[in-house]
């Protein structure tokens, strides 16, 4: 199994890379509309297929209605119905190609939730599978290198520490140790020894955010206290670098927005100063491109709603201003298609969910 789940990403790598051929260092723009989706959404989520079409679901005006982008035709189509609506939910892609959906709300507001779906993309439908023992929104989902799933953190009333596995061969869940601080929105980055970072997070109504880091050991199901982040964030990205750090760029704890980044060291278990953004941003997006490079979108400053964008590159370690997204987005999805386009899905502006999308081309 974990020999198969190997070769199947290092397959997709393979294929992303062959796709992208642009990307610079400054000056110029990149961002062009595609289709509108049927539903407007945000606190969504979207998952990128085998196939190339890209899953997107998630509460949007009360719908449970998913949908399939198709970057052949630039185009959204219906797709089956989700056992349940969700919103803040998570959304992770199986070694079987199959995708599961896990926790988060019916709407805003409303309890947490416990059950999971999957999504089977030879039949367009999703079906029931094993609920989590915790109900948990604002969770994070990693796929291992074993071919399950890590669940950890969230909130459901209270901020939890809890962590779970999900065995796709028994559609069952089972708790696995617990991490040492209770996070909720912790970001997860799967390493590439195998093991997977769980950085910052927020623990307390207040908007406090964390600054301590974790390390979860598949083989023991232990996690492990690793160097902590110079600055507590919450609402911060984390991407894996090709050079096997963790680039964390951004966030905000209680009312200050951050521009700074930072770079973890596996080889270390160390954090150090990265490159300033041009703009402090949470709940924004970063994806990491075929080149190498770092794709920053949108996101929100605390008084505003920017669609600009920047490129981080790691050999520099600098952040580069790009051209302005087509609209702002908060709370969205950003995407690495397999022709080495971006796709950016819903989101908010600060007035309303959006069911626009647009893509970035890889041209400066």
């Amino acid at each position: 199994m974990k020999q198969n789940v190997i070769k199947w990403m290092m397959g997709l790598l393979i294929t992303v890379a062959l796709g992208l051929t642009g990307c610079g260092g400054g000056g110029g723009g990149g961002f062009t509309s595609t289709g509108n989706m049927g539903t407007a959404r945000s606190n969504h989520a979207a998952t990128l297929l085998q196939s190339g079409l890209v899953l997107v679901t998630g509460w949007g005006t009360g719908s449970n209605a998913p949908e399939l982008y198709n970057p052949a035709t630039g185009t959204f189509a219906a797709t089956g119905n989700m056992v349940g609506m969700r919103t803040v939910h998570a959304s992770t892609l199986l070694a079987n190609g199959k995708v599961l959906i896990t926790g988060g709300q019916a709407q805003p507001y409303s309890p947490e939730l416990k059950s999971s779906e999957i999504y089977d993309p030879a039949t367009g439908s999703f079906a029931a599978t094993g609920s989590m023992g915790t109900a948990r929104r604002g969770q994070s989902s990693t796929l291992l290198t074993n071919g399950k799933v890590l669940i950890t953190g969230g909130y459901n009333g209270s901020y939890l520490n809890s962590a779970e596995l999900y065995d796709p061969a028994t559609g069952t869940f089972t708790s696995t140790g617990s991490m040492r601080d209770a996070r909720y929105w912790p970001l997860a980055t799967l390493l590439p020894d195998g093991k997977v970072l769980i950085t910052g997070g927020g623990n307390n109504p207040s908007g406090a955010a964390l600054s301590s880091a974790e390390l979860y050991d598949p083989a023991t199901g232990v996690f492990t206290v690793t160097g902590s982040m110079g600055t507590a964030r919450y609402g911060q990205t984390a991407t894996l670098l090709n050079n096997g750090k963790v680039l964390i760029a951004g966030g905000y704890n209680v009312t200050t927005f951050y521009n700074s980044a930072e770079l973890y060291d596996p080889t270390t278990g160390t954090f150090s100063t990265a490159g300033n953004m041009g703009t402090a941003r949470r709940g924004h997006n970063a994806t990491l491109l075929a080149n190498g490079f770092v794709l920053i979108t949108a996101g929100y400053t605390g008084s505003s709603y920017p669609n600009s964008a920047e490129l981080y590159n790691p050999t520099t370690n600098t952040f580069t201003a790009i051209g302005n997204m087509v609209s702002s987005r908060f709370n969205f999805t950003a995407t690495l298609l397999q022709n080495g386009k971006v796709l950016l899905t819903g989101g908010s502006n600060g007035v309303s969910s959006l069911n626009s999308a647009e893509l970035y081309n890889g041209t400066l």
